[in-house]
């Protein structure tokens, strides 16, 4: 046992602390804002201005304040993974972890899928087609991957960059959307009517698997406290990194959504790239056709810096698993020259590669695009379940008092029972509601299909990490019975 804890320092020990505050920042702009959730939320209509509001106040600010807590009291490389083992044991701690790594096989792909419907814009409308071409958008999504890897493979203070690019990348294009939407609103009248009765939640069974995305789209804070041993002064830069850009998220989510609508109905807005659809539209109405390229172009370097950041951050869950050993030991080994946990990453995007190349030709652009966001939202929610549930039952150790430089939820143990309750019924529920199937899925038999789909891959996902556990569980108790 000493030997393992002696190289398991010796391995963290190499991790290089190559982020700062702006790092941290952009990195998160960079893992949460996606344009995609923008374009969906304007898919389903005016009624998504007071989802983005409500999940903002009751899914976003209390996921913020736990995510503050947990990463300045357990300042460790792991995060998810490390605070669901320090309440509730390694089991656990494992199933959160790989619950939270394997989502990524599946949230690659949508998120590459997205991405490429939005870069054919650089090329101008009459590119628009190469959205639903498959050939294209496979080879394009495949190079994008590889780019977010290798880049993070080379190192953090390499492949931040990257990141950092993907947060101004995924940023600057929006406020462009703002302002072109501003200006055709003011000028020519907007295209959406707004009420206030219209921009209330609207039950329906076609559109409210809908409502589990504006969650999701919240979410990506956490990422970047699996990298807490490689970012400089975590205890300072976690809080005002996270506060900044949880204010920064929230508003281009709803000031986007409505300029979106502004300039488009929400009926004519596809659900992958309406964000542009509505940027070249209305840079085209006047005279600017150029804005939907440059804003295209940026949003394709801000898309790549998101697949960056999931590769760099989840990549690090396996690699401390790894060492661990409840993974394969090589999981936990870092690269000779760069430092980095390059095998976690390799395998990483493998799988993603796999299930991409399944996904584009096993069925259509459009409902394999829906399966994946599905299978991403509920895979990813296990892990979100484990954290709100930590932060509560640690919330009852001492040392949480004695923490000095912890940044604690406001409100002592009844702010953390409300802000992990919050937001365990509010995850809770989007996960059943990922399980609905959307208006694009047709015919009882064809929803029927869609669902077992989910199911099946979900228990599947699960069952293969709860016999590596058993696997590794094993191995690990092997040496101290032959001793």
């Amino acid at each position: 046992m000493q030997s393992e804890n002696l190289e398991a320092g010796n391995q963290k020990s190499q991790l290089r602390r190559a982020m700062g505050f702006w790092d941290v920042l952009l990195f998160n702009i960079a893992a949460v804002l996606g344009p995609r959730w923008i374009a969906a939320a304007a898919h389903n209509g005016t009624s998504s201005i007071s989802l983005w509001i409500g999940a903002a106040v009751f899914f976003f600010l209390p996921t913020a304040l736990i995510i503050i807590e947990l990463s300045t009291r357990f300042p460790s490389e792991g995060g998810l993974y490390v605070w669901s083992k320090e309440a509730f044991g390694d089991f656990h701690g494992f199933i959160a972890g790989w619950a939270y790594w394997i989502y990524t096989f599946f949230y690659f792909p949508g998120l590459l899928a997205a991405s490429v419907a939005m870069s054919v814009f650089v090329g101008g409308p009459k590119y628009a087609y190469l959205a639903d071409n498959k050939a294209y958008t496979l080879g394009t999504s495949l190079a994008l991957l590889a780019v977010a890897v290798l880049m993070n493979i080379v190192g953090l203070n390499i492949g931040k960059w990257l990141q950092n690019a993907g947060g101004v990348g995924t940023y600057v294009p929006l406020l462009m959307l703002l302002g072109i939407g501003s200006y055709i609103a003011w000028h020519y009248g907007s295209l959406t009517h707004f009420t206030w009765r219209s921009t209330l939640p609207q039950w329906n069974w076609d559109t409210v698997n809908f409502w589990s995305q504006i969650a999701f789209a919240f979410t990506g804070m956490e990422l970047v406290c699996a990298m807490s041993e490689e970012v400089r002064e975590p205890k300072k830069t976690f809080p005002r990194a996270i506060y900044a850009s949880a204010a920064l998220i929230a508003v281009i989510y709803l000031l986007g959504t409505v300029a979106v609508l502004a300039m488009r109905p929400a009926a004519d807005v596809d659900p992958r790239n309406g964000v542009f659809q509505a940027i070249t539209g209305g840079g085209t109405m006047i005279g600017l056709a150029w804005f939907g390229i440059l804003a295209a172009l940026l949003v394709t370097v801000g898309n790549a810096g998101g697949v960056g950041a999931t590769v760099a951050g989840v990549a690090r869950v396996p690699f401390v698993a790894g060492i661990d050993r409840y993974l394969p030991s090589f999981f936990g080994k870092l690269h000779p020259r760069w430092k980095t946990p390059w095998i976690s990453i390799l395998v990483q995007a493998g799988i993603s590669a796999l299930l991409l190349i399944l996904t584009t030709y096993m069925t259509s652009l459009r409902k394999g695009y829906l399966f994946l966001v599905d299978m991403s939202v509920i895979l990813y929610f296990i892990p979100f379940l484990y954290m709100y549930a930590a932060v509560i039952k640690l919330s009852y150790r001492q040392d949480r008092a004695n923490s000095a430089q912890a940044v604690l939820v406001p409100g002592g143990k009844f702010g953390v029972w409300a802000a992990g309750l919050l937001g365990f019924l509010v995850t809770l529920g989007s996960m059943v509601l990922a399980m609905v199937p959307a208006e694009d899925v047709k015919g009882l038999s064809g929803k029927l299909l869609f669902e077992l789909s989910i199911v099946g891959a979900t228990v599947g996902s699960i069952g293969i990490g709860l016999i590596l556990y058993w696997l590794g569980s094993r191995s690990k108790a092997s040496p101290a019975q032959t001793a």
